[in-house]
């Protein structure tokens, strides 16, 4: 199987060989889609490489269900519903495995006139966090643990069945079970072959609590390779489902039992390459890595947004389910919202508060921003939790709703000065959005209880 990233020459060689007719240019919406185009790659090679392309400016101005709504500044009717230019970054150009003759790269997104970036673009965002670290010597690295729940139904039957009644792929709990997740290695085995041919690198795969709930994990990078992989991953790991005549969701809570999450392992390098987390302070952190800690800390349920950006995402937090409430850190301590794991030149903290439903350009651009609030302003983390966090009554606790995520994010200071008053305004709206819509629904408990009873 041939290996990614292509480069440019190389597309063109298989191009004028007829192996790729094909290629995708993706860019990655607020909720962490792929959205995008199919070129015909001859095409792509004499127009798209040289003037890019364009895309309709709604596409970061609508709600999940694609409809054009209100609150935008960028995108209304008013102004039209122009174009960005999508801006073809070659440095990710790969094949795609699970689609014969197609090849993938990833567009930045900038404004047609000429007059710069998007800055509320997911990709932007994050490369504008990842400068202000650079401006203290530090470059970011991390890595995201998906968590999915796999059904035997295809989407189509799923969405047939209004999402009731399906079949997961385990019937019972099958965390680290090897004969468990022997049921359904052949699909497993596909994503991790297929997402190392599109240049990826796979670690593992394991079964979780929720029936048919399984996680396969990839090797760290730098911040933006490793939200590039995220997004290609969860597209690709749907698209290989559906072509089995299954399904994947990602959503952070799809049932009662235990929700998907999305660990994000974090850690800084400074200028040498080695790690500038490790010291000879509390649990062999350095100054620099306290400060990190502590911006962590303190940012968390102002960025919250960030972190758990829809409705469902809260319902996935509840105690004694692995899905941290307690804003406290721990070395191992799968109780706190920061684990501290790994040793040595290894040494990371593990966020555990996200959910698989996260944006993870939005996530990790907050955890670059906490980061470096917590070095401007010489944080300190406080004191290590040995014990049960859950019941330190004294903890900071993520918020409980989208509704209180979004009073925190709109009044932060600390949000404006890292993001901007473009990018607070904007995510603002897309929760407002959503919650809008969730307040205008009529759901299946509601009507379970009041149908007759009331």
């Amino acid at each position: 199987m041939t290996r990614a990233p292509l480069t440019l020459e190389q597309l063109r060689v298989a191009v004028a060989e007829g192996d790729i007719d094909t290629v995708v240019l993706a860019l990655t919406d607020m909720q962490g889609r792929l959205q995008g185009k199919r070129f015909h790659a001859p095409y792509f090679l004499d127009q798209v490489v040289g003037h890019g392309s364009e895309g309709c400016n709604y596409l970061l101005a609508v709600d999940v269900d694609m409809n054009t709504v209100d609150g935008y500044a960028m995108s209304s009717w008013e102004r039209g519903y122009g174009d960005f230019a999508m801006k073809p970054d070659l440095d990710t150009l790969r094949r795609v495995p699970w689609q014969p003759g197609s090849a993938l790269l990833l567009a930045d997104l900038e404004w047609l006139d000429g007059s710069g970036p998007v800055v509320a673009s997911p990709r932007q965002i994050l490369r504008r966090q990842l400068d202000r670290l650079a401006a203290h010597g530090l470059t970011a690295y991390a890595g995201t643990e998906l968590e999915f729940v796999l059904y035997r139904d295809s989407y189509e039957e799923a969405w047939r069945r209004g999402y009731r009644d399906l079949t997961p792929a385990n019937q019972y709990n099958v965390d680290y079970s090897l004969l468990g997740t022997a049921r359904v290695e052949p699909l497993l085995r596909r994503i991790r072959r297929e997402m190392a041919g599109a240049g990826l690198t796979p670690e593992s795969a394991k079964g979780e609590c929720n029936l048919g709930q399984h996680e396969i994990a990839f090797r760290y990078d730098e911040a933006v390779r490793c939200a590039d992989h995220h997004v290609i991953y969860k597209n690709g790991a749907k698209e290989i489902a559906a072509q089995e005549g299954m399904s994947i969701t990602f959503m952070a809570k799809p049932n009662e039992r235990e929700g998907n999450s999305c660990h994000i392992h974090f850690s800084l390098r400074d200028a040498a390459g080695s790690s500038a987390m490790l010291g000879d302070g509390p649990a062999q952190l350095s100054v620099t890595g306290q400060r990190v800690l502590a911006g962590l800390l303190a940012t968390m349920r102002e960025f919250s947004i960030l972190f758990a950006p829809n409705i469902n995402s809260y319902k996935r937090y509840q105690p004694g389910s692995f899905a941290p409430t307690a804003l406290r850190w721990g070395t191992d301590n799968r109780t706190c919202a920061l684990r501290l794991v790994g040793h040595g030149q290894g040494m990371r903290v593990e966020n555990r508060v996200p959910g698989a439903d996260v944006n993870p350009y939005l996530a990790i651009a907050a955890l670059v921003a906490g980061a470096v609030h917590g070095i401007e302003q010489e944080l300190e983390p406080g004191d290590e939790c040995t014990g049960n966090a859950y019941d330190d009554a004294d903890a900071q606790r993520v918020p409980g709703t989208l509704r209180d995520a979004l009073a925190l994010w709109q009044d932060s200071a600390v949000a404006r000065d890292a993001f901007g008053e473009e990018v607070v305004a904007h995510y603002a709206n897309q929760a407002r959005v959503e919650l809008a819509a969730f307040d205008a629904a009529v759901t299946d408990w509601e009507l379970t209880r009041g149908f007759e009873r009331l």
